[in-house]
């Protein structure tokens, strides 16, 4: 492959993790614990309350659904008992208990219809609140993850400026004043980096300030006839403290 073509290759995209996010994994981890804490307490006090309420609701409805079968059942035993008296009295009329006849089957089936539409009431009433009951609990996990992952997220927001200071507070440490990088945008604690970029600055200044007056040191203990030993020693300073503000 020609180096063009090498050239022209295109680079391997960056794929961001949950690795990513986890800069300071035990502080992130610790306050993203607390935050989940809160939101299970909150949750499970919302859960048991909707589920209460739920609860109630429910057996309402199926304390009236049973008070209406019971009405259906006790009009079905009247139904039955007029149609033992009208088998009974209208013996010798045929033609008046066919006619009541009718108009009981016809009775019997409405009653039948609302009959099975109250057993089809009550399932759907059991199968909503079942319905009710896994959204509830799915929302509520949902809810608990989502705040989870806003918590390693927001916290990372943090722990990124800390462990970027960290570092630089060890370069600083190690003699290195010249550094160069910021915070990302939308990281926290600007101001505290901008406020140590600045004592960074000032010391590099100081020191730059020191390495001119040992300068001036050299040139006049030359002048002056010191001993090669002392200038040396000098000299020796005066490169230590230089190399560090070209680090």
């Amino acid at each position: 492959m020609s180096p063009s073509a090498e050239a022209a290759a295109p680079r391997p995209k960056y794929k961001r993790s949950i690795k990513n996010y986890l800069i300071d994994s035990r502080f992130q981890l610790k306050y993203t614990a607390m935050i989940i804490s809160v939101a299970l307490v909150i949750s499970g006090v919302m859960g048991a309350f909707l589920y209460r309420t739920s609860s109630q609701v429910t057996a309402q409805s199926q304390k009236v659904i049973a008070q209406g079968q019971k009405l259906i059942k006790e009009s079905q035993t009247n139904s039955d008992l007029v149609k033992m008296q009208i088998k009974q009295e209208y013996a010798d009329a045929p033609e008046l208990a066919d006619s009541f006849n009718k108009s009981a089957k016809t009775l019997d089936k409405e009653l039948q219809a609302k009959q099975e539409g109250l057993f089809e009431q009550q399932a759907q009433t059991i199968e909503q609140q079942k319905k009710m009951l896994w959204s509830l609990v799915a929302g509520l996990v949902g809810l608990v993850v989502l705040i989870g992952l806003l918590g390693i997220y927001f916290t990372h927001k943090v722990a990124g400026p800390i462990y970027k200071m960290k570092l630089l507070l060890g370069q600083v440490g190690a003699g290195k004043l010249n550094f160069q990088g910021k915070l990302r945008k939308g990281d926290e604690l600007q101001d505290f980096f901008e406020a140590f970029a600045n004592m960074a600055e000032q010391l590099k200044a100081r020191q730059a300030k020191e390495v001119s007056e040992l300068e001036l040191a050299i040139e006049a203990a030359t002048a002056s006839g010191a001993s090669d030993e002392a200038i040396s020693r000098i000299r020796s300073v005066r490169d230590e403290m230089k190399a560090a503000l070209d680090k």
